[in-house]
């Protein structure tokens, strides 16, 4: 039984590395089959200005 890291011998080294790899490999994985098969591609949408608009009164506290 180690119960410090500093007094662990060459095999528990490895378990623990052997373990670090596995449960990324394990978490890369799952993020990989977790992304849906939509499209990614980027699009850029136009949006034109309308007609001016006037505000003449509001009900929203101005602070200045």
């Amino acid at each position: 039984m180690n119960h410090s890291i500093h007094s662990a011998d060459r095999a528990t080294h490895l378990k623990i590395v052997v373990m670090a790899l596995v449960a990324g490999i394990a978490v890369a994985g799952f993020a990989i089959s977790a992304r849906t098969s939509t499209d990614y591609s980027q699009t850029a949408r136009v949006i034109k200005a309308g007609k001016p608009v006037v505000l003449t009164s509001s009900d929203t506290l101005v602070v200045r």
